[in-house]
């Protein structure tokens, strides 16, 4: 196996040739073996953040972060400090120039080492700001988009404060779930003192394709999940749906898209208990193939008028919300028990668009109200959080358009 700096001595040109390359290999009808995903590489500099239409990674972690100190400068600083190690540990390097073994043995080491050896897995990292960071802190109440107007609550959530909201969130995708942790574990350290954890989430089990060479993923329902999602090759539907523009009234965010998180716990043993018949009823699909009812292939166009009118794909149909569309990319979740012999299952659901004020927001409030699928699902957790553009160089950082 290739350790993470042999695969590094080619340096940032070759990062981001093996970045394209891998993305060119997308439009392939099939997935490239696992170990072309384990070597995958994908350019960190680019007009958008990766993470968003990469093609989705298998495991997650996700954390969100408080800001504890007061002092716009030192936080502007952070960030710098950490897109400079997320440049780094995206092309597959340690997170500082001195690694895990380098510098004085005297001194704590500036990498922690897990992810020596390891191959880069496809790592990307998406940062994003939520609507406490707009607050009187930092002087940026000004800078607050209206797209990132706190979302509403919807019939029948029952969120838990503790994990969800967030001043600062980092999204960790890899093939590798130990180079995710790595990622998120050394950017918690070099925030020390500055940022303290408010939760954080391992995913796994990628629930949604974003490009058309992925096949379509399965929740823990047992159904493939986001066969009509946005994908990268979407790229008129992108340009109206997922990417700020300039005109959207933040100029920061141009280039950006909103970020909305939902932890979405199942009662998987009520489910399993439930008929095949009304299972496939309740989502509007059949469940081996994922072929709409009525019709033969997966993705057959949908006959909304051939299902029950509260099916899950019907309620969520882009023609009941203005042609609204999101792009999914969330994971399965499974965090042991909850001490009553049933599963803590679910999906972290994650959406990218660009207002969740006329995407998110008129979907999740049609489903909260009618979906059949809320009596084996519960919301428990929620984030909403605004994903400046790219980073464009080496002299660019995570939100200095916000700092500006």
């Amino acid at each position: 196996m290739i350790s993470r700096r042999q695969v590094f001595g080619l340096g940032a040109a070759g990062a981001v040739a093996a970045g394209a390359g891998a993305l060119a290999a997308r439009t392939l009808p099939a997935e490239p073996p696992a170990q072309a995903h384990v070597e995958e590489v994908f350019p960190f500099y680019g007009e958008h953040q990766a993470g968003i239409v990469t093609p989705a990674q298998d495991r997650l972690h996700f954390v969100a972060f408080d800001v504890i100190t007061t002092d716009r400068a030192e936080l502007a600083e952070l960030l710098q400090e950490w897109t400079a190690a997320a440049a780094r540990l995206t092309q597959g390097k340690e997170a500082g120039a001195f690694g895990a073994t380098g510098g004085s043995r005297e001194a704590a080491p500036d990498d922690t080492g897990e992810a020596l050896g390891l191959p880069p897995s496809g790592l990307t990292l998406t940062v994003g700001f939520g609507p406490s960071l707009f607050d009187d802190r930092f002087g940026l109440a000004a800078k607050r988009p209206a797209a990132l107007a706190d979302l509403p609550k919807f019939p029948g959530e029952t969120l838990v404060p503790e994990i969800s909201g967030g001043d600062i969130c980092v999204q960790a995708c890899a093939h590798d779930p130990q180079v995710a942790v790595h990622a998120i574990r050394n950017l918690a350290r070099i925030g020390f003192g500055r940022v303290s954890v408010r939760y954080s989430q391992l995913g796994f089990g990628r629930t949604s394709s974003t490009s058309r060479a992925q096949a379509t993923a399965r929740n823990l329902m047992g159904f493939k999940d986001g066969t009509n999602n946005l994908k990268l090759e979407d790229a008129d539907l992108l340009r109206e749906q997922l990417w700020a523009a300039p005109g959207d009234g933040a100029a920061w965010m141009a280039g950006g898209s909103y970020l909305v998180t939902r932890k979405i716990r199942m009662t998987v043993e009520t489910w399993d208990r439930t008929s095949l018949r009304e299972q496939e009823e309740i989502f509007g699909r059949d469940k081996g193939e994922g072929a709409p009812i009525g019709k033969q292939k997966e993705f057959d166009p949908v006959d909304l008028s051939a299902m029950r009118p509260d099916a899950h794909v019907r309620l969520a149909h882009p023609s009941a919300h203005g042609n609204a569309h999101l792009l999914r990319r969330g994971y399965n979740y499974v965090d042991g028990s909850d001490g009553l012999g049933r599963l803590d299952a679910g999906l972290f659901f994650i959406a990218y668009q660009r207002d969740p004020r006329t995407q998110f927001v008129p979907i999740q409030a049609s489903l909260a109200k009618s979906d059949p699928l809320n009596e084996y699902i519960r919301h428990v957790s929620s984030g909403l959080f605004a994903c400046p553009p790219g980073v464009v160089d080496a002299g660019d950082y995570w939100g200095r358009t916000l700092f500006a």
